[in-house]
């Protein structure tokens, strides 16, 4: 089993980032070229409660639907709701049960610990997403960004496509920095800065 990871670190991060994005900003380009910077917000709101049900084996509906196209509709108050989301998923994985056996997420059955490894790259890659987008400052921690590269690193080229987990690895570096290289493999262009 791999080790346990701590996800407070990434959804305290996930948090600061929200907390920096205004009505102005969520009609926004993001590095994703189909999503605007309010879907991919809509998109966290989503995977946080996926995962939080993944952790906790909770089978009834929420981990059995494959993710679909985030509206960017979102619920009054969000930034409050994403706050406490984020924290009831970061609990709901500091349980080694989370990380032991067969879990669901978007519908696929897979090890729990992978599903945790997704739930962090998720955090640490959408949180990038987010912050360029919105010009705020990012850094991640060195052992993050370690786990997400090596469950990145084992993604075939098949498994690529465009409205995927990943989209096709954009080349980078080898001496990059480590979140670059993370980046790049996950599909994205690090050196991706907002229009203007």
């Amino acid at each position: 089993m791999t080790d346990m990871i701590d996800l407070s670190v990434a959804t305290r991060r996930m948090d600061r980032v929200l907390d920096g994005i205004g009505d102005e900003h969520l009609l926004a380009a993001t590095p994703c070229t189909e999503a605007t910077v309010g879907m991919l917000v809509d998109h966290v709101l989503g995977l946080t409660l996926a995962f939080t049900a993944a952790a906790s084996k909770d089978f009834e509906g929420l981990t059995d639907t494959p993710p679909t196209l985030p509206t960017g509709e979102l619920p009054g108050g969000w930034n409050d709701v994403a706050t406490a989301r984020l924290s009831a998923l970061a609990d709901a994985w500091r349980d080694p049960d989370a990380w032991a056996g067969t879990t669901r997420a978007g519908g696929i059955d897979l090890p729990g610990e992978i599903a945790g490894l997704v739930a962090l790259d998720e955090l640490v890659v959408h949180g990038w997403d987010l912050a360029v987008a919105t010009r705020q400052p990012y850094a991640c921690e060195p052992d993050e960004i370690a786990a997400c590269l090596a469950f990145a690193g084992t993604v075939s080229d098949e498994q690529r496509t465009e409205g995927a987990l990943f989209g096709p690895a954009v080349s980078v570096p080898g001496d990059a920095p480590a979140l670059h290289r993370l980046l790049g493999l996950t599909g994205r262009d690090p050196s991706w800065a907002p229009p203007g």
